[in-house]
């Protein structure tokens, strides 16, 4: 039996935007199905509520503090370990179909001499995946994303001539005149995309995975299907885009209080431009309906996608996780984005499918372990065999729980967030050094560490809307004062020394090591020395 994994990732796919997960007006039953024949881990929470962070957290099993790739475009360090360095090993194709807003340690590759056309410098600049088809999206007229020329071929095969389609066609739409509307405007979210629905990203980035999967064979292979969407642009083709009218959507969930005297840094965020956006309901309505129908088409993808699987005879060896990267205020607690660490942006959908007997008692059911997107990495080298690697993956597997031998991994999920880019900062005043946000969550307290300012904090089982921050209350300073304290436990571990195991420091320090290897400090005479090995040798009584 050759083993498979297939990691699924959306982008900026809130954990409640599933109909397993309880959403009153989107159908979701391809996913749905997944969740029942694995486990849907409830309460599963992101190391940041932002791409580049948080996913490269997700490819390495690391914190975001450890891993130093803190925002979009920081580059994660040349040394670190993700995944594929974790695989490759053993014998495991890992590749990548679509997004990993990976910023390559340029310098550190030049300095080590690492061209990035070779072999190792590619997969060192790709998250440690062979870049079998990157796609992170083209921003127009910019520099940020990478131009993916296969799809640009794809299109003008389909008889578009656009020098950018993925903008000017998979993202615009067009009025009643015939005028070029794009997508990147919040209002023109209502509109159909000029794509044809087989023409998108979801679609095409599906086929090319189905490509990977034919073309890999026998060989076992670990693919991440990284899909684009529902991330903003919010436009999706026909006939998504008119699928999900106002009375489908879920309401939205804000509370005047949040605005009176609200947290300086939860403030400064409610004044910026996309969550002002989202505070009106004619926008927002059009969002909501286009980003209900862009899932809806990721949906009906995963349907294709397992009827391949079955087709090829690949299901019940192939291990699958569905995810996202974040979630999505979509104007909940007035905010646009997400960035922050209330629910609806830092909880995502985490479905895992383990197709191994020993999972069989726990198909179908949902979990409300509290886990961290750091354990998707352990769990793929568990599933492949691989040897636990606890000082470099801070992550755990999740097959523990999946074949019912334990119940819980930790005591509570950490999330970080570096706003040191964002406009907030230079409004609030805060040095780049100062503008960190730590949030830890013991699955009824929600504490957020704020640099400089007071914490929030927010009690789930009374406040599950997280309306109400209790942070400036002198009555919840003890609650505030024992959550401090577990936050600086947590900010003490070990988590740069990865280039030894603590088995092998336990190996290396035993009593009489160094007196073996030349280093006989602490010996008055060699007598002392031959006397201390020779009883060394005798077993303990």
């Amino acid at each position: 039996m050759t083993k498979n994994v297939l990691f699924i990732m959306c982008d900026q796919l809130r954990w409640d935007y599933l109909s397993c997960a309880g959403h009153p007006g989107l159908e979701t039953p391809h996913i749905d199905a997944l969740a029942k024949r694995g486990v849907r881990f409830d309460r599963a929470y992101v190391q940041s509520p932002i791409c580049g962070p948080s996913r490269m957290s997700f490819y390495t099993g690391r914190y975001v503090s450890s891993h130093g790739s803190t925002w979009n475009s920081i580059p994660l360090k040349v040394g670190e370990m993700t995944l594929g360095d974790h695989l490759r090993p053993l014998g495991v194709r890992t590749a990548l179909c679509g997004k990993t807003h990976m910023a390559a340690d340029a310098e550190g590759m030049k300095r080590l001499g690492l061209a990035p056309d070779s072999t190792i410098g590619a997969l060192v600049a790709e998250c440690g995946f062979e870049p079998y088809e990157r796609d992170d999206g083209l921003h127009p007229s910019t520099s940020y994303g990478k131009r993916n020329k296969n799809y640009d071929d794809f299109m003008k095969e389909r008889g578009w001539e656009d020098e950018n389609p993925w903008d000017s066609v998979a993202n615009s739409g067009e009025d009643q005149d015939g005028n070029i509307l794009s997508g990147w405007f919040l209002d023109n979210s209502d509109l159909k995309a000029r794509a044809a629905d087989e023409e998108s990203e979801t679609p095409y980035i599906t086929r090319r995975a189905m490509d990977f999967i034919e073309e890999a064979g026998d060989t076992p292979w670990c693919l991440h299907l990284s899909y684009i969407k529902p991330h903003w642009p919010y436009i999706v083709p026909a006939p998504y885009h008119d699928m999900y009218p106002p009375e489908t959507h879920s309401p939205v969930l804000r509370h005047d209080g949040e605005k009176d005297d609200p947290h300086p840094v939860f403030g400064a965020f409610m004044e910026e431009r996309v969550s002002k956006a989202f505070t009106n309901q004619t926008t927002r309505t059009k969002v909501i309906g286009a980003y209900m129908g862009l899932i809806k088409q990721i949906d009906d993808q995963m349907g294709e996608l397992m009827a391949f699987l079955d087709a090829k005879g690949l299901r019940d060896d192939t291990l699958i996780v569905f995810t996202s990267d974040h979630g999505d205020y979509l104007g909940d607690h007035w905010l646009g984005e997400k960035e922050l660490f209330h629910d609806p942006s830092a909880r995502i959908p985490l479905i895992v499918m383990d197709p191994s007997p020993e999972a069989d008692a726990t198909r179908g059911t949902v979990s409300n372990a509290l886990v961290e997107a750091i354990d998707v990495a352990p769990t793929i080298l568990d599933y492949f065999g691989g040897q636990e690697v606890p000082h470099i993956i801070e992550g755990k597997s999740l097959r523990p729980l999946m074949h019912g031998k334990q119940e819980a991994l930790r005591d509570f999920v950490v999330s970080e967030y570096d706003y040191s880019m964002r406009q907030v900062r230079r409004r609030l005043g805060v040095s780049v050094a100062d503008a960190k946000l730590t949030m830890l969550f013991d699955g009824r307290w929600k504490y957020v560490f704020a640099e400089g300012f007071r914490p929030m904090l927010f009690d789930l089982e009374t406040d599950p809307n997280e309306f109400h921050d209790l942070g400036g209350d002198p009555a919840y300073a003890a609650e505030c004062d024992r959550l401090q304290a577990l936050f600086f436990q947590w900010t003490r571990r070990i988590s740069q020394r990865t280039t030894m195991s603590d088995a092998e420091i336990e190996r290396r320090g035993a009593d009489l090591n160094e007196a073996r290897a030349g280093i006989i400090i602490g010996f008055p005479t060699e007598a002392d020395l031959e006397a201390a090995l020779e009883a060394d040798k005798k077993p303990p009584s």
